[in-house]
């Protein structure tokens, strides 16, 4: 099939080049012209693992390229997936819903015949909804554009796997559309996924929308929820990871997404259960949602945690302290720093004094747009030389499994600080370190050997 994919950001590039891998022949098109030539080259704009293979081969098989030319668009299919950004509104926890009206708008006046629109983009319930009035509105004389909702479930890091390889399909269209061809369509788009079996739900436009928003909604509180149990064990000296170990076997809790530490970021959950927070108040749901406002407020609470156990663990101020903090994306196998916790930590740091040197093996670049005032490392062994205490703040495998010897001799102090629980606490303690973590003492190593599988944050995602 032709197909176009309207926004080429982390979602729509992604959603293009895997499109593409099906077998489709697909038209990105973007208003960032710099960003189309960057992707028409074959480069991705953004870390993701697997993705620049993907665009590469299949730019090579000629099924894909991009564009900044809506008439081009227009004129190359007849079925058009919408993935541009949703931020959150500058003055308000609303999602900003003007790139996805933009896109319609430019879009919709020139296509001509039978024409169908896909939102994949997160939007607030009731989206869809009026995106059909606009799109009736703008439509050509005799021409049709349908309106179906197909929300995306990327997490940062596993995109392309999610993207081919998904736990379900979900598709939303007009409830009062009766005949079924936007399904039709859709179920053809993705046939050789759902040929695996994959489910196929088939609703309308607002359970589609809500979708998307309660499992980040859910997911978020599941996160929250530990590291409030964080608080409590931090208080009266209990061991977080061992209470999530024991309530995880407990098939109706599980353990995924049951770690304590420094909590969630990035540019999906803190936006969505925002956005979805502002979207119940207008609706006149508010109270439905409000323990959203505790989750969120939870999660925040975090960093600050982070930032006075580093103080304690420097003998109470960090006032001239140097601090090697390891990670600056908010998940590991990602570059996104958007709401990172590990970066708002090591910002936090050095407005109370300390000297901060950063090191993330793919979020430098994005790191030092943000905060500018920090110092940045090449590796890990830089970032630590003669620092007073070693913070890790996002579970990169290279932080994870580093041994204790490796830094021994560059550093000055022998103090790490684990914002991820994510080390084994009796092998830095056996070298001579004094460890320190969030969520109270460990008892036997961050990382413990158990029955049940354990999921970091890192496995969420834009998602």
């Amino acid at each position: 099939m032709k197909l176009t994919v309207i926004g080429c950001g982390y979602l729509g590039a992604t959603h293009a080049a895997c499109m593409a891998e099906l077998g489709h022949d697909v038209l990105g098109i973007d208003v960032d012209a710099d960003k189309v030539a960057l992707l028409q080259s074959g480069e991705v704009p953004f870390f993701e693992p697997g993705l620049a293979d993907v665009l590469r081969r299949n730019i090579s098989a000629d099924r894909l390229r991009f564009t900044t030319d809506y008439r081009e668009v227009a004129s190359f299919a007849a079925v058009h997936f919408l993935g541009v950004g949703t931020p959150q509104q500058t003055r308000s926890y609303a999602a900003d819903v003007s790139h996805v009206e933009s896109a319609v708008d430019a879009l919709t006046p020139l296509l001509r015949g039978n024409h169908l629109i896909i939102g994949k983009s997160t939007v607030p319930v009731g989206t869809a909804a009026a995106l059909a009035q606009r799109i009736s509105v703008l439509a050509a004389p005799g021409s049709t554009v349908e309106l179906a909702w197909n929300p995306e479930f990327l997490r940062e890091g596993f995109a392309v796997e999610d993207t081919l390889e998904p736990d379900r399909l979900v598709l939303g269209t007009n409830p009062a559309d009766k005949s079924g061809s936007a399904e039709q369509v859709v179920a053809e788009v993705y046939r050789e996924i759902l040929d695996t079996g994959v489910p196929f739900i088939r609703t309308d436009w607002a359970t589609a929308e809500l979708v998307k928003v309660s499992a980040n909604a859910f997911l978020a509180t599941k996160i929250s929820f530990i590291n409030a149990m964080s608080e409590i064990c931090e208080v009266v000296d209990a061991d977080v990871s061992t209470l999530a170990d024991a309530i995880g076997y407990d098939q109706r809790i599980g353990r995924r997404f049951l770690n304590a530490g420094l909590g969630f970021g990035g540019g999906c959950l803190p936006k969505d259960i925002r956005g979805f927070m502002a979207r119940a108040a207008e609706v006149g749901a508010s109270d439905a949602v409000g323990f959203l406002r505790e989750v969120d407020s939870i999660n925040m609470r975090r960093r600050t945690a982070m930032v006075d156990l580093m103080s304690d663990a420097c003998g109470g101020d960090v006032l001239g302290v140097n601090i090697a903090v390891l990670g600056a994306a908010f998940k590991p196998e990602s570059d996104d720093v958007r709401d990172s916790p590990a970066l708002n930590v090591a910002g936090q740091l050095a407005l109370r004094g300390a000297s901060v040197t950063v090191f993330d093996p793919k979020a430098a670049v994005n790191s030092r747009r943000m905060f500018p005032m920090l110092a940045y490392a090449q590796n890990v062994t830089e970032a630590c030389t003669d620092a007073d205490a070693v913070m890790v703040a996002t579970e990169w495998a290279e932080f994870v499994h580093m041994t204790p010897d490796e830094l021994a001799d560059v550093v000055r102090d022998r103090v790490i600080v684990d914002g991820r629980r994510c080390l084994d606490a009796t092998t830095w303690r056996s070298a001579g370190w004094r460890y320190h973590a969030l969520g109270g003492p460990v008892r036997s190593g961050g990382q413990r050997a158990s029955l049940v599988p354990r999921m970091s944050v890192s496995a969420l995602g834009e998602s």
